[in-house]
């Protein structure tokens, strides 16, 4: 299938002019029937992979998801854009779940979203052997791997689809997942020779901040102060902290409320509700809170407590901005939160595999480098520069040259896999550095490497810290899957090559972590402008949403609404060019806000502020109430001839204007056919020459007009 086909989709039902970097690329192996997994940050545009593919191929796509609310969320607004879709899970009676089936056997939908355990129930497995499926898509696929953050039994049990689908491509697609996990994902799933794509996992929207976690209450009101009318999320490591902290914040004047797993159903579903509707704006919740919303206007994410690993974290700051605007985040930290969180991970499963990530954690909250390049360098990508959008780029450390440094622990590393054919943890490779006589040490041979005892003349713990640096960077990994083991990137193997420097940040710094705040800046009159009618944008938005029933991000994204602020369409022709407006959603919400935006244009270009159009639209009002353009023109101090260009640009743009009252059919005939003999582009005067000067500039406007409504140009 030609990928135009796909952008032509991508238009029609999600009003976006191209994709995503990625995405097509994607969408074309996912059409050829070839195996995929994709590795793409939220909001980067995982589901459109999907959903493109879903809508122009023959068939239904099934949408294998965890999460109800998630399913939820992702029907309403396909269906919302035109698109026929629907879930099966727990939440539907046994007449739903009928009715459903009964679009799937009559081919009536192009998506199915349905939970794991549904899927694999075998009466409902052998219904889907008899329908025409597209692809299997896998959302949320790191919950099958056992190296990934959010493992989860039942998403094993999906191997055995390839057994009853043998003919059917397969999809995974997750937000989070390292080396490991990924790999783990394509052999769980039984995959053939699967394409991986894997995406930048910058999210450079996101504003990443540490702090002490001493007055945190004051600095969270702090925080929300400079951010009203936002929404956010503020993360909690006990069920009682968000109770408490929703308290606090309501009596701090915000509307706030908590959400965790001790809550009743039915009220954990009404908190879940309102926010993603934008009643209630601040959440205080555990983690599990978000994973099923698709919400993508959370302007901020505060951690109250350290995460267990930077899986978790990544993905719980991913749902701040998933729309691209600038979003902040900020986390909270203590050493009691690192030792409250080694004894839980301690009881679990995999502990020392859970100590570890805990560890690169704490090293992310404590460095005194780049924190985005940290969060890269996890997920195995290296960041050529510093962010300059973290607390540590805006308030950098003093650096050194610690390639040596560098060098010399490179080199064990690699000299022990390749002499030795052993890798080296983080204990053994400092005490191999600094020439320890330890007993296991010497009788594996590490004494007789090169490297033995070169860094001798470093201290124990000042290693620790040059080899967090090192791992933050991104010249070295932890192989996670081979006992917690060093291995050198392509990164650090150019700095072992001499072929690039790495500065380290001097040590008396490195566990400073001061507080930073943003400078209030100076605010221009154009930048008002458009925060008024973005803010009054909004506002219609959750006035259409609540009638409908419908979370207001459902109606127009942030993204959409700010550009429609930024564009301030006045006409049908203007709104199609709005970034995220397709054909269902312009036939149904255009025209109010085109008529929303008109009155904000005239009450701002009456208060004197200067408006691309408003002109055009006092004329409108004025020609609306009734006057006559002479009666126009001495009210605006217009020549006549300008009003009749005013209301004939008007009507062209679809605006509704008798212009019998100005010209004749005869007259429309004559300026067409003069139009269809000297070509529509040669603009008023050559039509005015044509007719030797008999017919005046109005009638020319107005038959112009006219025929570039009826016609085209």
């Amino acid at each position: 299938m030609d990928i135009s086909t796909a952008q032509h989709a991508l238009k029609q039902y999600f009003g976006y002019d191209r994709f995503r970097p990625m995405q097509e690329d994607i969408i074309a192996n996912v059409l050829s029937k070839q195996d995929t997994v994709v590795l793409m940050p939220t909001g980067g545009g995982k589901s459109i992979c999907y959903q493109i593919p879903g809508i122009i191929s023959h068939g239904t796509a099934i949408v294998i998801s965890p999460l109800i609310a998630l399913m939820k969320d992702q029907v309403e607004s396909l269906k919302a854009n035109g698109v026929p879709a629907a879930f099966i899970n727990s939440s539907q009676n046994y007449v739903e779940q009928r009715e459903i089936e009964e679009d799937l056997i009559h081919e009536r939908l192009k998506l199915l979203y349905i939970s794991p355990e549904k899927l694999l129930a075998p009466q409902f497995l052998d219904f889907l052997c008899r329908l025409h499926i597209s692809f299997i898509a896998i959302d949320e696929a790191h919950c099958i791997s056992q190296w990934g953050h959010d493992f989860r039994p039942e998403y094993t049990q999906l191997a055995s689809l390839r057994l009853r689908f043998p003919d059917i491509s397969f999809i995974a697609l997750t937000a989070t997942a390292d080396k490991a996990t990924r790999n783990d994902i394509a052999r769980q799933l039984n995959m053939k020779d699967p394409r991986m794509y894997i995406s930048s996992f910058d999210r450079p929207n996101l504003s990443l901040r540490v702090e002490a976690g001493q007055k945190r209450i004051e600095k969270i009101i702090h925080f929300l102060r400079d951010r009203p009318n936002q929404s956010g999320i503020v993360y909690c490591l006990s069920r009682k902290n968000t109770e408490s902290l929703a308290k606090k914040l309501r009596a701090a004047g915000h509307n706030a409320m908590y959400y965790h797993a001790g809550m009743p159903a039915a009220e954990r579903s009404r908190v879940q509700e309102s926010f993603i509707k934008d009643d209630i704006p601040i959440i205080c919740a555990t983690i599990a809170f978000g994973m099923g919303i698709d919400k993508p206007n959370v302007r901020w994410v505060i951690h109250y407590n350290l995460p267990k690993n930077l899986e978790g974290y990544y993905q719980e700051i991913g749902r701040a901005g998933r729309d691209s605007l600038p979003s902040d985040t900020l986390l909270f930290y203590t050493f009691a939160d690192v030792m409250q969180l080694r004894e839980m991970v301690g009881d679990s499963g995999q502990s020392q595999l859970q100590l570890s990530k805990l560890e690169r954690m704490q090293q992310y909250a404590e460095t005194r480098t780049c924190r985005r390049r940290i969060l890269l360098s996890y997920f195995g990508e290296s960041l050529g520069k510093d962010c300059g959008n973290c607390d540590v780029c805006r308030n950098p450390p003093e650096l050194f040259d610690g390639t040596v440094i560098a060098q010399k622990a490179m080199s064990a590393i690699i000299r022990s896999s390749r002499e030795m054919n052993k890798s080296l943890s983080a204990g053994m490779l400092i005490d191999l550095l600094r020439g320890s006589r330890r007993i296991d040490l010497v009788r594996a041979g590490f004494d007789q490497i090169k490297t033995y005892g070169a860094g001798k003349d470093i201290s124990y713990d000042h290693w620790q810290l040059y080899l967090q640096q090192m791992l933050n960077l991104g010249l070295v990994e932890i192989a996670y899957d081979q006992h917690n083991t060093f291995r050198v990137t392509e990164t650090g193997k150019n700095i072992l090559l001499g072929k690039n420097p790495v500065n380290f940040a001097k040590l008396s710094q490195f566990k400073a972590t001061p507080s930073t705040k943003t400078p209030t800046k100076k605010v221009s009159a154009k930048e008002e402008l458009f925060t008024t009618l973005f803010e009054a944008l909004r506002v219609l938005r959750k006035s259409i949403a609540d009638k409908e029933g419908i979370p207001p991000y459902v109606v127009f994204s942030d993204v959409t609404i700010k550009d429609m602020a930024e564009k301030m369409p006045i006409a049908v022709n203007d709104m199609v060019k709005v970034s995220g407006v397709g054909e269902v959603k312009l036939k149904k919400y255009g025209n109010q806000f085109i008529g929303a935006i008109v009155r904000f244009i005239i009450t701002k270009s009456k208060e004197g502020f200067k408006i691309k159009g408003s002109s055009l639209l006092l004329t409108y009002e004025l020609y609306q109430k009734g006057l006559g353009i002479h009666e126009i023109g001495q009210q605006r101090q217009l020549r006549d001839e300008s009003i009749f260009n005013h209301l004939a640009t008007l009507y062209e743009m679809g605006y509704t204007i008798d212009i019998f009252q100005f010209i004749t059919g005869e007259q429309l005939e004559a300026v067409a056919e003069a139009i269809r003999t000297i070509g529509s582009n040669q603009g008023v005067k050559p039509i005015f020459d044509f007719f030797n000067g008999e017919l005046p500039y109005s009638c020319i406007y107005f038959g112009l007009a006219h025929f570039n409504r009826t016609v085209g140009v």
